[in-house]
């Protein structure tokens, strides 16, 4: 078991699990993403002995793991000291069925023999009600049920049922085949059965990264990084959550650990923008149908930041007691009180997830007016908030202000209106929006504008250094060359760079002094230096960037700028639209190696 969050995330859009460095499951929620863990010892302090799914080697002496190409199918190989070898192939089913996505509450594991004699020992030790001990009951010559509130688990097995139960070690001289998923009969021979939804399931991924239009450079990065992203979408609803764990602190002893498997509007909206960026319109259509469901509920009125997968409105916060922690640094959360937050910025990132809808003919929903209809209500609620105070995008407990990023968020939303009521022949609508957003681009352009400093202040009548200001350059509210924003990257640069990382903010909060950069502020920076001249220094950052990663090509949401060690919640889908983002934007088109 390792400590660290190199750790390989598997899944089908319905559930997931994370695989450490030794091949064992450590994390993995049921009947979805914010569901009960399962798979529970990742929090479960510094030498977890339950909420895992282990296959032992015994005498092992070296493992090795990678992908297989183009899909989130883990293979894990591991040689002992006797040269005895064996493969895990570890997935979950993801193919078409009867004419829809079979994606089950379901984990599957294939482990074969390679080489020599080896002996292997299972623990299958999951957890239930969030950190107890799951009741196990033998049901038959080649089943066992673990009984869980939230959903009962059968696996179903080929190995001899017994010694699996009683974590007996045995010869592994034959393939063996296990199917961890609801409490119901398996039909069908279950070898040839997970051969063929090992087979079909790459199939179905390997379609799907087939149509991403990648840049030349850095593909791997690219393909990964969207594989990952996906697996972060709820696809029975398109609800895209922010990372597919809960409470890994954003530094050693920090208590900021919070529950991130929810779908933050912020968050979804920067996910799909860069999936657009390659192509992936069917993670879009997904996302714009359950933003639909969120605008329709809230009837013209107030919209929350966070929902969750089901688009439930009320995610009360709470601890898991019984969990110690992510290296015993608790407490452990459930739910997220930034859900009755006030954060103005969501908003514009509704009306600019949607904007597409209304231009992109690919599309097999386009949006006419009737949505157009109900997105003028969130225009209409921008407007009117626009200059108003909020928590910001990091989600401040204790305090308001009106923040420049959600401003320019609210401009955003009149802005991209203005643009999709041009787009369906509404004209008087479009100039409507177009005032509304040149009266409130004046508005920020008077109040957070620091003359005396020389730069844009992350808040109105302000002198404050952050991070999201950058992204005035990507909301196309400043230009690169603008002397304002040049001076404006200088003083952040200056204030919140750390070597080659960037903080969100230097000054303290409601924890105190935050310790670690928060790794998209670093791809935000990236593309700035790269849109502003420097793109020599912007490569070479990504490329440091890219040698922080894990051994499965992903990131979590912080780093320690001293240590390089990464923090905070994992897989982030932050970091994964930088890593994105940042590589189509740098590298060289494809007509340059054609």
């Amino acid at each position: 078991m390792t400590a660290s969050l190199d750790l390989w995330p598997i899944g089908n859009c319905q559930v997931s699990a994370l695989v450490d460095t030794s091949g064992a499951f450590v994390w993995g929620c049921i009947p979805r993403v914010d569901g009960d863990p399962f798979f529970s010892a990742l929090l479960g302090g510094e030498m977890p002995r339950e909420g895992l799914w282990a296959i032992d080697l015994e005498d092992r002496l070296e493992t090795t793991q990678s992908y297989l190409r183009n899909t989130p199918i883990l293979v894990t190989r591991h040689r002992d000291a006797n040269g005895g070898e064996i493969e895990v192939l570890d997935f979950c089913p993801y193919l078409p069925r009867n004419g829809r996505t079979y994606r089950p509450v379901a984990y599957a594991r294939i482990v074969r023999p390679i080489a020599g004699s080896p002996r292997i020992r299972m623990r299958l030790r999951p957890t239930c009600g969030w950190g107890n001990t799951c009741r196990m009951t033998i049901g038959g010559s080649n089943h066992i049920r673990y009984l869980s509130e939230a959903m009962t688990m059968r696996l179903t097995t080929s190995a001899p049922v017994g010694l699996v139960a009683e974590e007996r070690a045995f010869r592994l001289e034959q393939a063996h085949y296990f199917f961890l998923g609801p409490d119901e009969s398996f039909s069908g021979n279950l070898a040839e059965t997970l051969e063929r939804m090992l087979e079909a399931t790459a199939a179905e991924w390997r379609h799907w990264v087939r149509g991403l239009a990648t840049p030349v450079e850095w593909q791997d990065v690219v393909i990964r990084s969207a594989i990952t992203l996906k697996l972060c979408q709820h696809e029975e609803t398109g609800a895209i959550v922010a990372a597919l764990t809960t409470s890994i602190p954003e530094h050693a002893g920090s208590q900021r650990n919070w529950d991130y498997r929810y779908c933050w509007i912020r968050d979804a909206y920067y996910t799909v923008q860069a999936l657009n960026r390659l192509g992936a319109l069917d993670v879009l259509e997904g996302y714009l149908a359950y933003l639909r469901n969120v605008v329709d509920n809230a009837r013209g009125g107030h919209i929350q930041p966070l929902y969750g997968v089901l688009g439930e409105a009320k995610l009360d916060e709470g601890l898991a007691e019984r969990l110690p922690g992510y290296r015993a640094m608790g407490p452990v959360r459930i739910g997220n009180a930034a859900w009755s937050q006030v954060q103005h910025d969501a908003y514009g990132q509704i009306v600019l997830s949607n904007t597409q809808a209304f231009l992109d003919q690919r599309l097999l929903r386009m949006s006419g007016l009737a949505d157009f209809e109900a997105l003028e209500k969130v225009g209409e609620r921008a407007w009117a908030l626009f200059d108003k105070p909020d928590a910001g995008l990091w989600e401040l407990r204790t305090r308001q202000s009106v923040h420049t990023y959600s401003a320019a968020m609210c401009w955003a939303a009149c802005d991209r209106l203005g643009n999709a009521a041009h787009a369906i022949g509404l004209d008087d609508r479009a100039a409507f929006w177009g005032e509304r957003a040149a009266a409130i681009r004046e508005r920020i352009e008077q109040a957070a504008w620091c003359p005396e400093t020389e730069r844009m202040s992350a808040t109105f009548s302000g002198d404050d250094l952050d991070a999201s200001v950058i992204q005035l350059l990507d909301l196309r509210f400043l230009a690169p060359d603008d002397p304002r924003f040049v001076s404006t990257l200088a003083a952040i640069e200056q204030g919140l760079r750390r070597g080659s990382h960037m903080l969100r903010y230097a000054t303290e909060d409601d924890f105190g002094l935050p310790e670690t950069a928060f790794n998209v502020c670093t791809f935000w920076l990236i593309e700035a230096l790269h849109l502003t001249g420097r793109r020599a220094e912007a490569r070479a950052l990504y490329e440091e960037m890219l040698s922080r990663r894990t051994q499965s090509g992903l990131l979590s949401e912080d780093i320690d700028p001293a240590t390089g060690e990464l923090w905070g919640n994992y897989p982030q889908t932050y970091s994964l639209v930088g890593l994105i983002n940042c590589a189509v934007l740098l590298s060289k088109p494809w007509n340059t190696v054609r």
